[in-house]
This record gives C-alpha cells, structure tokens and sequence, in this order.
C-alpha cells in the first residue's frame, strides 16, 4: 500500500513538471490572430493577413511582429494609435484595401523602425501630413483619388516615397481642372504652387471680409448723418412765435 502510494505520489510530481514546463513554453505575448498566419522569416515574425475579408487592422497582432501584410482586404480606416504596441514593425502592406480616412496619430509608436509602408490602391482623397512626415519609411501612395492640395504637396516635398510609384500619384480632383488626371510630380514640375494658391485664396477672403466691414461702417455714418438733417429741417419748419414788444402792448390797452 505504501509502494502504491508513493508511485501515485511521484507520478503526480512527474505530471505537474511537465505541465509547468509546457507553460513556459507557450509564447504568451506571440499569440497568432485567427484571421492570420504568422511564420518566422530569418527570425523575424511576419503576420500574413492577406485576402481575409477584414474591414478592421486586427487587435491581436502579435507584440514582436516585423512584417505586417494586411494588403487585399476591406479595410476603410486606420484609427490613432492603430500600431502603438508593435514597436518591432518594419514593414506594413495595407495596398489594395477601401481605406478612406487615416488619423493624425495613425502610426504613432512605429515611426523610428518603420522601413517601409504601402497605402497604395485604396480610396485616400487626403491624408493628414502629421501623419506621415514623421515616419522615415519608404512610402507607397500611388493609385488613390488623391484630391491635389497643399498638404499633399507638403507630403511630396517632405515624406520620402518611393521613386518608383511616386508618377502614379494623380490629381483626382483639383483647384482647376487642368489639373485633374494629371500626376502631381508633373503640375509641380510646371511651377504650380498649391500652398501658395490657398494663401492668396485665404488673403482674398481677408480682404473682401475688411471691404464688407468697412462698407457697413461707410453705410452706418452716411444714415447717421442722414437722420441727423432730417431732424434738423423737421424743427425748421415749424413757426416759432415771437415775443410782443412791451411799448406796443401797453399802447394798445391804453387806447382801449
């Protein structure tokens, strides 16, 4: 009986280590989204979300991804801080998606390491530039309805892009309609200038904004003195009786 009970003992033992040991062995912070496959590619993870039908960037990436493929997919948004945690991220694919709208602090947490990031294929009209002019990754913007302003322009000038895609990107609308299917490189190239057509559009509005104030003031002074005139010759008008002369009153009842 006692054999019995100390082969029982040791054998429990024997159970509880391994299954300890499996614990520590499974990667806590590695978790792979269902959506996704995730493989090691010379160490580095890469997360393969491709073609999965997802209209929103998984919450569940795994914290030591290097490579994220989310290209192919109904994604309309990326939302601030859409990539905060994953800090070893070097390369994003998000082409060929219905991504609309981008936040300022989309890609706040990932500026430092990230080498490479595609936007290209979707349906970005504008994009916040403080949004991108802080990355150092090589970007993709080509093939979106690009609406042809200043802080696209700013982006041009500033965010490094890759020189490959960089004649795709095209004004789908634009200030004048000379513009408009037209790539950007080629209407800077010709000297148009986007930030200075807004400033002389905003100066244009200063001033028709100060002629109009002035006007109302010019406007307000001439009924002022108008009003004042008429009141003036209203009182004119009017008879003013005269005072008698003391001498002729008192003649006058004498005689009576």
């Amino acid at each position: 009986m006692g054999v019995g009970f100390q082969s029982l003992e040791l054998c429990s033992t024997s159970v509880g280590q391994a299954f300890f040991c499996l614990l520590l062995c499974i990667p806590w912070g590695s978790s792979c989204p269902r959506s996704c496959q995730c493989t090691e590619r010379a160490g580095a993870k890469a997360v393969l979300c491709s073609s999965r039908h997802l209209e929103e960037i998984p919450k569940d990436i795994p914290r030591d991804a290097v490579f994220l493929k989310l290209d192919a997919n109904s994604i309309t948004r990326i939302p601030g801080n859409a990539f905060r945690h994953l800090s070893h991220l070097q390369e994003i694919d998000l082409s060929r998606n219905a991504i609309e709208k981008i936040d300022g602090a989309a890609f706040r947490g990932v500026a430092a390491g990230l080498r490479s990031l595609d936007l290209s294929g979707n349906r970005i009209r504008s994009i916040p530039k403080e949004a991108l002019l802080a990355l150092n990754a090589k970007l993709r913007l080509a093939n979106n309805p690009w609406h042809c302003e200043c802080a696209l322009q700013e982006v041009l000038w500033e965010a490094r892009l890759d020189p490959d895609s960089v004649r795709d990107i095209t004004c789908h609308t634009a200030p004048r309609d000379e513009y408009v299917g037209k790539p950007l490189l080629q209407v800077l190239d010709a000297g148009v200038n986007f930030c200075s057509v807004r400033q002389r559009s905003t100066d244009v509005a200063v001033l028709v904004a100060m002629f109009g104030w002035f006007a109302m003031v010019i406007v307000y002074v001439v009924c002022y003195v108008r009003h004042n005139r008429e009141d003036s010759c209203k009182h004119g008008r009017q008879p003013r009786a005269l005072p008698a002369a003391p001498g002729r009153a008192d003649t006058a009842s004498t005689a009576l």
